[in-house]
C-alpha cells in the first residue's frame, strides 16, 4: 500500500463520523494522467449539507470556550501532522490533479505554513478602544468567534488554499464546514479530516 492510500476515506466527515451520501450515489475520481478510477466521493445535496451545518453548530460553543492555548496547540499538532507525512500527502496530491511532485510537496509545506501563522496570530487578535462620538466615553471593542463558517476552495492549490481557510477559522473559535471542489477531492477531504475539532 502506497503511503497516498493509507489516508484513503472515500466519504464525508460530519460530527465525528465518516458519511456518505443519502442517495447512495458517488463521483468517480481519477487519475488525469491515466485515466483511472482512483476513488469516489458521495454525491451529497442539501440534506447532508445541512446535517454538516448542524453539526458544526452543535460542536461550535463547546469549541469557542477552549481557552486560546488549547485551540493553538491543535493547530501546532496539526502543522505537525502535515510536515511528518509530506511525502505521502504530496504523492496523493500528484495523483489525484497532476501537479508536479516537487509542487505538491511545497503546496503541503505552504498549508502547513499558513496554519503555523494563523495559530500564532490568534493570540495577537487583541481588541480595541475607540473614541466614542459622545464626550467622557470610550467604545471597547471585543472580538469572539461569529459562527459556522463555511468555504468552498478551488481547484489549482487545493491543499494550501483549504488550509487557509480553515486555519483562521479554527483559530479564532469557529468551527466549519468545508466543501473542496469536485475534482480533485479526495485528498483535500483528507486534511479536512485532519483538522482538530476536539482535544480527542
Amino acid at each position: 500500500m502506497s503511503d497516498w492510500q493509507k489516508w484513503m476515506r472515500q466519504g464525508n466527515f460530519v460530527g465525528g463520523a465518516w458519511m456518505g451520501a443519502d442517495s447512495d450515489t458517488s463521483i468517480d475520481v481519477t487519475n488525469p494522467a491515466t485515466g483511472e478510477v482512483i476513488g469516489t466521493v458521495p454525491a451529497c445535496g442539501a440534506a447532508e449539507t445541512h446535517r454538516a451545518i448542524d453539526a458544526a453548530a452543535a460542536a461550535l460553543p463547546a469549541f469557542a470556550a477552549m481557552d486560546l492555548m488549547s485551540r493553538m496547540g491543535l493547530l501546532w499538532k496539526m502543522h505537525d501532522a502535515l510536515m511528518d507525512n509530506q511525502a505521502g500527502l504530496a504523492e496523493f496530491l500528484t495523483i489525484e490533479m497532476g501537479k508536479p511532485l516537487a509542487e505538491a510537496k511545497g503546496e503541503i509545506a505552504i498549508g502547513a505554513q499558513y496554519v503555523r501563522w494563523f495559530a500564532e496570530e490568534a493570540r495577537r487578535a487583541k481588541g480595541e478602544i475607540v473614541p466614542a462620538g459622545v464626550n467622557g466615553r470610550r467604545i471597547l471593542v471585543t472580538k469572539h468567534p461569529v459562527g459556522v463558517v463555511g468555504m468552498i476552495t478551488p481547484w489549482n492549490f487545493p491543499s494550501s488554499m483549504l488550509a487557509r481557510k480553515i486555519a483562521p477559522a479554527l483559530a479564532v473559535g469557529c468551527t466549519v464546514v468545508a466543501k473542496p471542489v469536485s475534482a480533485p477531492t479526495l485528498s483535500m477531504c483528507r486534511r479536512a479530516c485532519m483538522t482538530p475539532l476536539s482535544p480527542s
